[in-house]
């Protein structure tokens, strides 16, 4: 899919990957960027930026889904690629309570399902469409630090999966994103500076919206903006117990060494 003249939505368009996401559809042409964040404030920001529409969105939650498709459609009359991209992590294992176990569900995995139900139906109505699935590599190996953005990340992976087989002959055409460490406020934290097993060799979010439009003109499936991820998964698949040995030692080194820590 060529990237000109579409209309574009973003979720998590405020900061990190869905900023930049943003500022390169602009710079690739897009006719419309909608811009949504939970962050009203700064979605309209970055929407002024990029001379596109900013709006609230929760994405967990239904309706707010529903209005964004309807309002993007009532301000520019399509929505040609949709970008499911917003996420949310915290350190929990075994002590994680139901309530941040459904939010972070709700956020990194059920929001991907009620994007599709907002927005496939519209794509086939107009003879195709694309959706670009923000995971982790955590969905495709682990976040050994986190049950919930382990789980919900897999869970996210899966039905972008399920969402290319099913959907393909109809025309929608599904990518999913699944970056490393990129060099964003979840990454480096508030003030910029916080060091992570994930900071060496992590990219800047610039470096993955070109992954990201790379992706669609290809309409390719898997986003690797870390092409190491691919043998890791491999390695993984190969010999499972061996690579569960090596989580362990990561997760050794990563109780012992506060610099080791991973995502907020």
């Amino acid at each position: 899919m060529k990237i000109k003249d579409k209309v574009v939505v973003v979720t998590g368009a405020a900061s990190g990957i869905g900023k930049a996401l943003a500022a390169r559809f602009a710079k690739e042409g897009a006719r419309g960027v909608v811009c949504a964040d939970l962050n009203e404030t700064d979605a309209r920001a970055v929407a002024a930026g990029v001379g596109g529409m900013g709006m609230r969105c929760d994405v967990g939650q239904e309706g707010d889904m529903n209005a964004l498709v309807v309002a993007a459609l009532e301000k520019y009359g399509a929505v040609d690629i949709f970008c499911s991209n917003a996420g949310i992590i915290g350190r929990h294992g075994l002590d994680a309570s139901l309530k941040e176990w459904r939010r972070t569900m709700d956020v990194n995995f059920m929001a991907h399902v009620l994007a599709a139900r907002a927005v496939v139906p519209v794509m086939i109505k107009q003879g195709g469409g694309y959706i670009v699935a923000t995971a982790s590599a955590a969905g495709l190996l682990m976040q050994v630090d986190s049950a919930t953005y382990t789980v919900s990340k897999h869970a996210a992976v899966a039905f972008a999966e399920w969402l290319s087989v099913n959907y393909a002959e109809r025309g929608i055409k599904v990518s999913c994103l699944c970056p490393q460490g990129v060099r964003t406020p979840m990454l480096l934290g508030p003030t910029g500076d916080r060091k992570s097993f994930l900071s060496e060799g992590s990219v800047s979010a610039e470096d993955v919206a070109a992954k990201v439009m790379e992706a669609i003109e290809t309409e390719r499936f898997l986003i690797l903006p870390h092409p190491e991820v691919a043998e890791y998964e491999l390695r993984k698949t190969t010999d499972r117990d061996r690579w569960l040995g090596g989580m362990r030692r990561l997760r050794a080194a990563i109780l012992t060494d506060p610099n080791m820590r991973g995502l907020d």
